[in-house]
């Protein structure tokens, strides 16, 4: 099988739909509103640190105006009506976002400071030779941004080839909906291990906080873009950005689909390793777990990764295409 080839499905009415847009609005509409909302994102930031704020509190500017633009993006031009969250996902999803992608990395950041801050120190030891710190923040960005994408790719083909880590990124694929609050959606224990792939690696060899958080804007901006309801069309971007057209497939139901398409924020290593998938006559149907009854709620799906065999997913399915 190629990345071309459809994979076998199960089911004829697997198949979803894109909706049609009419009118001239629309079809631009639907191509330009994901690089606007990522460039007025990376745009607000920069201006913000111009003016003499703080790099983190820039970065968190940015990302609360693009999420209330990817929200209304949502509701204007939503890509399926059907996947319009219920209020038990929205509560879900909000525990999530606050516990996981909030105070966990927060936790995990001061925890590695302490740990590895003064070890380096009194060892005498420096890592900052090998990062480019001479480089343009945007550089240094888009650098990060390959690096921290390769790691990230063989994780993520990882959690989906064995049955053990299976088990915690179920959680991830547990919704039967995407909208953008449920790319929070991740089981602590996963994102821990994210941590120590995609962001310790960095501070352990000094990338400055301007760099961190240009890194930040865009994977925020993307990530929610990525997980959302809004209808899109990237054309060329899909060879390069792991954008929603992209990542719906990656959600589908049927492991044969699931198992592509790993990038986080970048296509290109599933170009390079052959796991990119695109159909261009079809959209992806039915989303989630084979299980459909496999727990919701918060407090549930923080038990789910303890119990075996919870999902009937056939683990070691993710093989190069």
């Amino acid at each position: 099988m190629t990345a071309a080839d459809p994979p076998e499905r199960i089911e004829a009415e697997h198949l979803g739909h894109y909706p049609e847009r009419p009118t001239a609005a629309g079809r631009l509409a639907v191509r330009v509103s994901y690089p606007a909302v990522i460039l007025l994102g990376v745009g607000i930031y920069a201006i913000a640190g111009s003016l003499g704020m703080a790099a983190v509190t820039a970065s968190y500017v940015a990302v609360l105006v693009g999420a209330g633009l990817v929200t209304l993006h949502e509701i204007a031009l939503p890509c399926r009506t059907e996947w319009r969250p219920q209020g038990a996902d929205v509560r879900a999803d909000v525990a999530f976002m606050v516990a996981v992608q909030v105070v966990l990395p927060l936790l995990l950041s001061l925890a590695a400071t302490a740990a590895f801050a003064g070890w380096l120190r009194e060892g005498d030891l420096t890592l900052g030779g090998l990062w480019p710190h001479g480089w343009p923040v945007a550089l240094q960005a888009a650098l990060m941004m390959a690096v921290a994408d390769f790691f990230r790719y063989w994780l993520h083909r990882a959690f989906h080839g064995s049955a053990f880590m299976w088990r915690w990124h179920a959680v991830h694929h547990s919704p039967h909906r995407l909208y953008w609050l449920n790319v929070g959606r991740f089981h602590p224990g996963e994102k821990a291990v994210q941590f120590c792939v995609d962001a310790l690696p960095f501070v352990l060899v000094g990338v400055g906080s301007e760099v961190l958080a240009a890194y930040f804007v865009f994977y925020a901006l993307n990530g929610f873009y990525q997980h959302s309801n809004c209808d899109v069309r990237l054309g060329w971007l899909n060879y390069l950005i792991s954008g929603p057209e992209l990542h719906r497939w990656h959600h589908s139901e049927l492991p044969a689909e699931s198992d592509h398409n790993f990038g986080n924020n970048l296509i290109i290593w599933d170009v390079l390793f052959g796991t990119r998938y695109l159909p261009a006559d079809a959209a992806v149907g039915r989303l989630g777990l084979l299980n459909r009854d496999y727990p919701a709620g918060f407090l549930a799906q923080m038990r789910t990764p303890l119990i075996r065999g919870l999902d009937k997913r056939a683990a070691g399915t993710a093989t190069p295409s």
